[in-house]
């Protein structure tokens, strides 16, 4: 009997996963708009998923002159969306619901992301490791999910350090538990979140560092010295900068101003228009500039959900307000963000006067370069056909075609 209900359940996957490739439409081969570092009009011929040909064009038909290509967006920290959660849930997380996140998303204009899972229990991180990592490589993903980010538990047990991270979770960095979920992973993990303070953390960003995985440092308290080692350690980036801190810090000795200060750090940033004020994101940009610069949304479950109460894992009531704020409905403090990425390119740009094409390069390019996706994140001869079709106008960016390895998975019925 158990061999009969595994064979049909490996039959329905199969049917699953074929009537989900068979809903693309393999056709396209031709896309034409506006180049997104020029605004000029251009022409870009797909075969076999990729960009064989980039030609100049005079004009371009009505129904194009407003609509913009560049490459998908490529966001480095995805808590969940659409109803899923990666770092959560009691058996909910599946292949399906991987799926169902990554098809959303892709209507959102993002090609690219890193699941990210949160501090948790050991056991609850290695379960959805495994199924995260044996998931990813469905086909029917087209290569969207490359890898995942884990998001502590190895960070500031302080509160508004430690953020919305559970304190029951949080502990010293441990290389042996680190590479059961690197394992579990598929050896996918692609970037991890640390405290730089905290005992063990330089030595372990030293490991990770070593194995290619590209260490970030948020929801910490370090000092000047504490960063700079982990900088030396191999440290990269630096997690939604400006958000997981304290209310109350000291006006000269504060997390904010060494990272902000390390040339050797870049930053990741979320522009949804609520976790920063448009004079942090201004000042965060003119440090440090497109080149060493990231948008991230750092979205949770709620996103793309209809606006109203809902309960967290605690059974706290959390609001999702119709402007996209998410929120706890007793403290009205921020509960995690609901914007996504082309929210974030309009956002970047309105608030400190940057081009598309900067904006896009913080939206996709950098990402792109820093996890060593080098297939991906520009438009180029060669380069993987991952596409958005877009049009922006009052600094709203609105979808109209998403391409993936050479396949539509999106339309805008507008």
């Amino acid at each position: 009997m158990n061999c009969i209900i595994k064979a049909l359940k490996f039959l329905i996957l199969t049917l699953f996963n074929f009537l989900m490739v068979a809903n693309l439409n393999f056709a396209q081969n031709k896309v034409e708009g506006l180049f997104y570092l020029d605004g000029k009009p251009v022409s870009i011929v797909i075969r076999d998923g990729k960009i064989s040909e980039i030609n100049r064009i005079d004009n371009l038909p009505a129904s194009q002159e407003t609509i913009y290509i560049a490459p998908g967006l490529i966001d480095n920290q995805v808590n969940g969306y659409n109803g899923v959660s990666f770092s959560f849930g009691e058996g909910e997380l599946n292949e399906e619901a991987l799926i169902k996140a990554t098809r959303a998303l892709w209507e959102m204009g993002v090609t690219t992301y890193l699941p990210t899972l949160t501090t948790n229990s050991h056991q609850l991180l290695l379960r959805n490791f495994t199924i995260l990592g044996k998931a990813s490589g469905n086909v029917s993903l087209l290569g969207s999910v490359p890898g995942f980010h884990l998001e502590g538990p190895y960070i500031s047990s302080i509160d508004g350090f430690r953020g919305a991270h559970s304190a029951n979770y949080i502990r010293k960095p441990d290389w042996n538990e680190f590479l059961e979920y690197y394992k579990a992973s598929g050896e996918k993990i692609l970037t991890i979140t640390v405290a730089p303070e905290i005992e063990g953390a330089i030595e372990f960003i030293k490991r990770c560092s070593a194995l290619g995985i590209v260490v970030a440092l948020g929801h910490h308290n370090g000092s000047t010295e504490d960063i700079n080692k982990a900088v030396e350690a191999g440290a990269r980036i630096s997690t939604h900068l400006g958000n997981a801190m304290s209310n109350m810090i000291n006006r000269h000795i504060n997390p904010l101003w060494p990272q902000l200060s390390n040339d050797d750090l870049m930053i990741s940033i979320i522009c949804d228009g609520f976790h920063l004020l448009p004079e942090q994101i201004r000042t965060f940009y003119k440090v440090k500039g497109p080149e060493k610069t990231i948008i991230t949304s750092d979205v949770t479950m709620y996103a793309n959900l209809k606006p109203g109460i809902y309960k967290n894992i605690d059974g706290e009531d959390l609001e999702l307000t119709p402007e996209g704020r998410i929120q706890y409905l007793a403290q009205q403090n921020l509960a995690g963000s609901a914007s996504t990425l082309n929210k974030g390119i309009g956002q970047i740009m309105k608030v400190t006067g940057c081009s598309l094409a900067d904006a896009i390069r913080m939206g996709s390019t950098n990402p792109a370069k820093l996890y060593n996706l080098n297939d991906r994140g520009v438009i180029e001869v060669g380069k993987r056909a991952d596409l958005i079709l877009f049009t922006i106008e009052n600094f709203t960016m609105k979808i109209k075609e998403t391409i993936v390895n050479g396949n539509v998975v999106y339309q805008s019925s507008e």
